[in-house]
């Protein structure tokens, strides 16, 4: 047995922010709401957030912008370049801070400590089973820690924005 290779793997897992979620919701429409701005914009971002602005060019190298809007008047800026999609199956796509204009800027200048990656990598998967659709989030390379459990909170709670703005979709 390698052990470079061992540890190497368990350094690699740790640093996966894994999320799982069943919606009560087929694959198509879940699939729909993280994929067109009109469906994001209803529930993207953590409890009491808003998101005013959604740009999505969805094929492999189109790229995303979106803004989250704070409860006490901040923006959060956030971009990233589509790597694979499999309608209605799964999307993989990168995760950047960034300016109003779509500039990648330091995950600093929104506070974030020397930890939290410059780029990160997002993969969901969506299956489907009796109507129902399990989605499987994975947020990497995000370190264990006190950020990683502030991002982990911002998921569940736009996730479950997300199961309520479903439910107004049948």
């Amino acid at each position: 047995m390698d052990t470079a290779k061992t540890i190497s793997k368990k350094k690699t897992s740790e640093h996966v922010l894994l999320i799982t979620r069943t919606f009560d919701a087929p694959r198509y429409l879940v699939f729909k709401a993280w994929t067109e701005p009109e469906h994001l914009m209803k529930w993207w971002g953590p409890k009491d957030f808003t998101c005013p602005v959604c740009k999505i060019n969805l094929h492999p190298g189109g790229t995303y912008l979106y803004c989250m809007h704070s409860p006490d008047g901040k923006n959060y800026w956030g971009t990233g370049t589509y790597i694979e999609i499999t309608e209605p199956e799964r999307f993989t796509c990168t995760d950047n801070f960034a300016d109003e204009y779509g500039n990648i800027v330091s995950p600093k200048s929104y506070g974030m400590s020397d930890d939290w990656p410059s780029e990160a990598l997002i993969t969901v998967d969506f299956s489907e089973k009796a109507g129902k659709t399990n989605i499987v989030l994975k947020h990497s390379p995000i370190k264990p820690g006190k950020e990683r459990d502030m991002c982990r909170q911002g998921w569940s709670e736009s996730l479950d924005k997300l199961a309520d703005y479903l439910k107004t979709q049948k």
